[in-house]
């Protein structure tokens, strides 16, 4: 429509961050106009609509998608916006934003519940010569209760296209400040690490995406001539971190970069997959699209397309960004479609049962508005989001701002909040990517940068911080060998069974690795044939804050005289019901003994040493009997299972306390016959 032009106005701008001088309601409702500037046949950009609510663009002042514009610029033509407010009121002052080639406006109407006009100021001072301002219309009559308010415009006195951004209605004789929607807490300096000569250069270092566990950085570098594709095309690059220094980068080299534009979205929470933009044709081109790429032990495969239902993006002038969320099971892009607000929407996509991904669909008018959304980055919390606008008000060409997520359905948003002006720059800022620990950000930067844009890292403040998880990691091992076993691991909440995740373990490409969140109790599930199948039990319920836990799980193999006593069987002290807990082992070691049709258990339970030594010894009997019981409502022979209680003569843990004394009450099964 028109070139991008913002003035500063730094004596605003140390005021709107702190508070607002007055309550303002903001109109809500378009009555009607003149004309509106439609820049396509889809969206709301530069339409009469942007004129309602509060305002977008202060500060700075400038041109901007989320204000209207009347269809032309330098007519003689009267132009006109008439627009109405929630609940009518009593006003001292009306508010109208004028955000770019301000000085147009001729005269502004107000109108009572009744309907009746009253002319409240008329325009008779040359046009100023600032970007924007606020025009302040102080009402003469401060009784009337307004319910609409008509601004018509001469377009012609100020060159170019003009703007009004919004109007409103205050009490308050007080002068209007605006304010951007900062966190409270967000400081008012941060220092901002430049990750050194390791990863940037003079060239261009965009879209850091650092691995769950903070040890690996990868990141697109562009306008480098050791490019594959030379200077002209972007290549994935990556570093790793020893202690508190970055290792030089390296090229990713084949079959990631090739001769034309790459770059890496996303990554697994085990680091064995990557997401890249664009789909690798077989002919060595690219086209529009998703891909992955799983490592192995020779290193990355092909990347292979992730199809995704209807996806089209009708903004062909820039690469479209994604970002996928730690369980891999929905997507997240910044794309220009025909239902978008208007231009640049986030949408989410989930995937189906095929691995494919669905449709992609808007995620709303909370997050998106009519100017640009994108760089998104979910945390590792599957529900924070960070995403740079154009459109929410901020300190220049695009800010970093957060929303978290509200419910299931992906749409529905808590007000983003701007990261504040020690993140967010006059210039642009984006790609904000953030390990599992939450202690660090990294970021996309031109200030203080070496050249182009380069990679910084920043501490994350409290307000801004994902909500804490625990990386779990380790191998599956068989007991008798000591060796890595090949299988898979299911990951299921111990208050209800239900599953949170399904991860493949191959020791050939490293440890198995998953994010969970804290303040949950988890049940660790490996299953192979030939194995007996064992649980481990992972309690995070007290915990608040980050962890990493070393966890290997041991499969014992199927074998005549061996003893396994599964983690997730306990009881209550002096109960014998089995606990839910206990449903899922006593679940699976029945479906073993259907599958080997001759095995025959010793079934044997214990007590901790609290109360009467003959109570406990019963106690006992009672627990295996349940065991018992409950295997045979499962189909299960009685004859091919035994019992004996120990009651407290032969404990595995002190004790002393709760804490190991539980770890006691147990039953351990004994395979008799194979």
């Amino acid at each position: 429509m028109m070139a991008k032009h913002i003035g500063w106005w730094w004596c605003v701008l140390a005021s709107v961050c702190t508070s607002q001088a007055q309550e303002v309601q903001w109109a809500n409702k378009l009555v009607g106009f003149s004309s509106e500037f439609r820049k396509e046949t889809y969206g709301q950009e530069y339409r009469a609509v942007q004129a309602l609510g509060a305002p977008n663009t202060i500060p700075p002042f400038g041109e901007s998608a989320c204000a209207w514009s009347p269809y032309n610029a330098d007519s003689n033509v009267e132009e006109w916006i008439k627009v109405a407010f929630e609940k009518p009121q009593k006003a001292r002052q009306i508010l109208i934003v004028e955000n770019f080639n301000q000085g147009c406006i001729t005269q502004v109407y107000a109108y009572d519940e009744a309907g009746k006009e009253v002319s409240v100021w008329t325009n008779s001072g040359a046009a100023a010569s600032e970007v924007g301002r606020v025009l302040v219309v102080n009402v003469p009559d401060s009784t009337m209760r307004i319910s609409s308010v008509k601004v018509s415009l001469n377009p012609a006195r100020v060159k170019g296209y003009n703007q009004i951004d919004a109007i409103g209605l205050t009490l308050s004789n007080k002068p209007f400040e605006s304010k951007i929607n900062v966190f409270k807490d967000a400081p008012k300096e941060i220092i901002k690490e430049n990750l050194g000569i390791g990863v940037n250069t003079k060239a261009q270092e965009v879209a850091p995406i650092i691995s769950p566990d903070g040890k690996t950085i990868f990141f697109t570098r562009g306008k480098y001539e050791k490019n594959v594709g030379g200077a002209e095309n972007q290549d994935v690059w990556f570093s790793t971190r020893q202690g508190d220094q970055w290792n030089e980068a390296q090229n990713m080299g084949a079959p990631i970069n090739n001769a034309d534009n790459n770059a890496i979205v996303s990554i697994s929470p085990d680091g064995k997959t990557l997401y890249l933009m664009n789909v690798y044709r077989p002919d060595g081109t690219m086209t529009f699209g998703l891909s992955k790429s799983t490592r192995t032990k020779t290193g990355w495969t092909m990347p292979v397309e992730c199809k995704i239902e209807d996806i089209y993006n009708l903004d062909k002038k820039n690469n479209t960004e994604f970002t996928l969320s730690p369980k891999g099971n929905v997507l997240v892009m910044s794309v220009k479609r025909q239902d978008t607000n208007g231009d640049r929407d986030l949408y989410v996509s989930f995937v189906k049962g095929d691995g494919s991904w669905s449709k992609p669909l808007n995620m709303g008018s909370i997050i998106n508005t009519a100017d640009v959304e994108s760089a998104p980055f979910i945390a590792t919390d599957n529900k924070t989001l960070y995403f740079t606008s154009y459109g929410h008000a901020g300190y220049g060409g695009g800010d970093i701002f957060m929303t978290r997520r509200l419910d299931e359905s992906w749409t529905k948003w808590s007000q983003p909040e701007n990261l504040g002006p020690a993140i967010n720059t006059p210039q642009w800022d984006g790609f904000l990517s953030i390990p599992a620990s939450g202690e660090y950000a990294y970021v996309s930067s031109m200030q203080n940068s070496m050249g182009g844009e380069d990679l910084f890292r920043f501490k994350v403040y409290n307000a801004i911080r994902p909500e804490p998880v625990a990386i779990i990691s380790g191998s599956v091992i068989d007991a008798d060998t000591r060796k890595p076993v090949t299988t898979e691991i299911l990951t299921n909440l111990l208050k209800d069974n239900t599953n949170v995740s399904k991860v493949e373990y191959d020791p050939e490409t490293g440890e198995y690795k998953l994010i969970l969140p804290v303040q949950q109790s988890y049940r660790l599930s490996a299953v192979k044939d030939g194995f007996f199948p064992l649980d481990e039990i992972v309690d995070l319920s007290k915990d608040k804050r980050f962890r990493d836990i070393k966890r290997n799980i041991l499969l014992v193999p199927i074998k005549e005289g061996k003893k396994i006593t599964p983690n997730g069987i306990m009881f209550e002290q002096s109960k014998f019901e089995l606990l839910t807990e206990a449903m899922p082992d006593l679940d699976r070691i029945a479906e073993m003994m259907v599958k080997y049709a001759n095995m025959e258990l010793l079934i044997e339970g214990h007590t901790d040493n609290q109360g009467d030594f003959k109570l406990n010894m019963e106690l006992s009997e009672n627990r295996v009997n349940e065991v018992k019981k409950y295997l045979v409502s499962k189909g299960i022979a009685e004859n091919r299972l035994q019992v004996k209680g120990w009651g407290s003569t032969k404990p595995v843990a002190s004790n002393e306390i709760e804490e190991t004394r539980k770890k006691n009450r147990r039953v351990e099964f004994t395979i008799l016959k194979v």
